[in-house]
């Protein structure tokens, strides 16, 4: 099932903790989201990979927040005082990702107790989609009446910033490791292997076909179209789940 879509209605104010400069915009089903733009020094492929990493997050049984496709029209930018924010908006004019707001929710530190559980599974998401963004520097964890959620995948699935001129091989990233040394889970890195088969027999092709499917197509931009792209997405998945699991960072490398 694609993206819900609705339209941005009003900028609220920038986020400027981030190097991307999200923003909360409020859109015209109601909702308040973080918005991830498009016109971002990121590029396009940070918002594909927040849809594909959130979409297999909520399979394996983690929290994380709704996501839409937000419409970013000229008259949301023309009304901004601030030049930089103002220029932004201009680079993202059409499709933006919206990210729901949790109002209320705070940040995670290591005053927040973890169950082994929860603590495994952030470290079988990041090992496996290659996110190198979640550490004590920035955690990108959010505790919402009293869940802990995952939030901010756009350093994953760093293998398509190499598409340029092509599409690589997947049997690289099916073998590339993974460094745990700083994750803020790394102190549970003795309980994944145990349960990386049973995390990754959960991401099934169905699975795949699923949230890649989410991903709107003018993300897309690459070297060939947006179905083969998706297809390509799927084949390196597909190749670091059926790998020698190399990726996962075992006992001692914390």
């Amino acid at each position: 099932m694609p993206l819900p879509l609705v339209r941005a209605t009003r900028f609220v104010t920038p986020l400027r903790e981030g190097g991307s400069l999200p923003g909360i915009v409020e859109a015209d089903d109601l909702g308040t989201y973080v918005c991830k733009f498009r016109g971002a020094g990121q590029g396009l492929g940070v918002l594909v990979a927040e849809v594909i990493v959130s979409g297999l997050a909520e399979v394996i049984g983690l929290h994380t927040p709704a996501l839409v496709g937000i419409e970013l029209t000229e008259p949301i930018a023309r009304y901004e005082a601030d030049q930089e924010v103002q220029d932004l908006l201009n680079a993202s004019l059409g499709l933006n990702l919206g990210v729901d707001f949790l109002p209320g929710s705070f940040g995670f530190d290591s005053s927040v107790e973890v169950s082994d559980e929860l603590a495994v599974r952030v470290l079988w998401l990041d090992a496996f989609t290659a996110n190198v963004d979640r550490t004590w520097r920035n955690p990108n964890l959010l505790v919402w009446h009293g869940d802990i959620w995952v939030i901010d995948h756009g350093a994953a699935l760093y293998f398509h910033h190499a598409w340029a001129g092509g599409i690589t091989d997947p049997a690289r990233f099916a073998q590339q490791p993974w460094a745990v040394e700083g994750h803020v889970m790394a102190g549970y890195v003795d309980a994944l292997v145990p349960v990386s088969d049973g995390l990754a027999d959960q991401v099934t092709d169905e699975v795949l076909e699923r949230v890649v499917a989410r991903v709107p197509d003018e993300w897309l931009v690459g070297p060939v179209g947006p179905d083969d792209l998706r297809a390509a997405y799927r084949s390196f998945l597909r190749a670091r789940l059926d790998g020698s699991r190399a990726w996962l960072p075992r006992r001692g490398a914390a």
